[in-house]
């Protein structure tokens, strides 16, 4: 049965690509700060008949990431698709957002190990093994200001910052991927999840990441609600 780990998961966006996925024979392991919450999604998803766990790791500590793909590797086995997508509906401690004008390297650091180098060390524990086994896919999703800073509002400038340079992380990736049978793919949204028709309903937008999956056509594919 294949796997996905489903990084910075919550209950909208990360609990509907875990339902699309699993509907689908896929195992899911699932990914954030706290246990408790991950056993609350993942009860959600045993009851629907989903094979799925929760794995507490903070992705601003590598150390904590690799364990928890250590366990989930015990658990699961290799990982067949890693979706990194780290949105903070809860503060998290040292992460701020900061205007332009008031962006220094104290609020931007947080950003770059919240998006780009946690996204590094959750890539680092499944790439070597995708690689090695010539199949896997990797997706990272962002805001939509990470591709167009103008496109968000003016006082998310820092992480506009940080979630670009995971853009240009995944955008190198798929280029340095190609022919390994490794797919890599950056998906910024330009929607609030949730706020609005269906189409900004986190299951319609779960699909999406399926379709990617089974196309595997494109290295930048944005989602924007019509």
């Amino acid at each position: 049965m294949p796997t996905i780990a489903i990084v910075g998961a919550g209950s909208g966006l990360g609990l509907s690509i875990a339902r699309v996925f699993g509907s689908q024979g896929f195992s899911v392991a699932l990914v954030s700060r706290t246990q408790a919450k991950l056993d609350d999604l993942a009860a959600q998803l045993t009851a629907a008949g989903i094979d799925a766990a929760g794995f507490a790791a903070d992705v601003m500590d590598p150390a904590s990431v690799a364990a928890a793909f250590g366990r989930i590797t015990e658990r699961f086995g290799p990982v067949d698709v890693l979706e990194y997508s780290p949105a903070p509906h809860n503060p998290v401690p040292g992460l701020r957002n900061a205007i332009a004008l008031e962006a220094d390297r104290d609020s931007i650091q947080p950003q770059l190990d919240y998006y780009l180098y946690g996204g590094i060390a959750a890539t680092e524990q499944v790439l070597p093994g995708m690689i090695e086994r010539g199949a896997g896919t990797i997706l990272y999703t962002t805001g939509g200001s990470s591709m167009d800073p103008l496109a968000g509002h003016a006082d998310f400038a820092a992480t506009a910052i940080g979630s670009g340079a995971l853009r240009t992380y995944a955008l190198t990736l798929h280029r340095a991927t190609a022919g390994t049978g490794v797919y890599v793919a950056h998906v910024p949204i330009f929607a609030w999840i949730g706020a609005g028709g269906p189409e900004t309903q986190p299951d319609t937008i779960a699909q999406h990441y399926w379709n990617l999956h089974t196309t595997r056509d494109g290295a930048e594919l944005p989602y924007a609600a019509a």
